[in-house]
């Protein structure tokens, strides 16, 4: 298994683990397949290219079968703030270590930049697994949003949960 940042080549292949991420798991996500589906994969070429955006990959033999992006803030009260968001795994590749390989990716990427106290996320309160290993990697739970998603007549909430990186510049 390999993890890469994506390029524009890779937009396709993003987009159809985005629109697979959005069907399995809609809970996640704050996108809907519906809203999604009506895009195409040049709207991740050009974010794939930007500064503020990173969206790493976990490629098995060729094969996008997990993704994870880290937004980095631009305004001068936010700058000490990255954000995860988007994370996904396919499900047939669950419980090989590759979420946790992609979360260290991301933590790791957002520590080399200047100024980076503190890496945020959100996560569906009823998601236990993924809670584990974001407290796993020093994730702190610092509230709940309640009633955060709605899916027909469905509510989810949401955990905010932070990592406070170890150097403070």
């Amino acid at each position: 298994m390999e993890i890469k940042k994506l390029s524009p080549q890779d937009a396709e292949a993003y987009f159809q683990i985005r629109l697979e991420a959005l069907q399995t798991n809609p809970e996640a996500f704050s996108s809907s397949y519906e809203e999604e589906k009506k895009q195409t994969a040049d709207k991740y070429k050009d974010r794939f290219q930007g500064d503020k955006s990173f969206t790493f990959g976990a490629f098995e033999e060729s094969k996008l079968i997990g993704v994870i992006t880290l937004l980095t803030e631009k305004t001068l009260k936010l700058r000490h703030r990255a954000t995860i968001v988007a994370m996904y795994v396919t499900p047939s590749m669950r419980g090989n270590g590759i979420a946790k390989k992609l979360m260290n990716e991301a933590i790791n990427k957002a520590r080399t930049f200047k100024g980076i106290e503190q890496i945020h996320l959100t996560v569906v309160s009823s998601n236990s697994s993924a809670i584990r290993l974001y407290s796993s990697l020093g994730f702190e739970a610092y509230g709940t949003e309640k009633r955060a998603l709605k899916i027909g007549k469905d509510y989810f909430d949401e955990d905010f949960m932070v990592l406070f990186l170890n150097e403070i510049i």
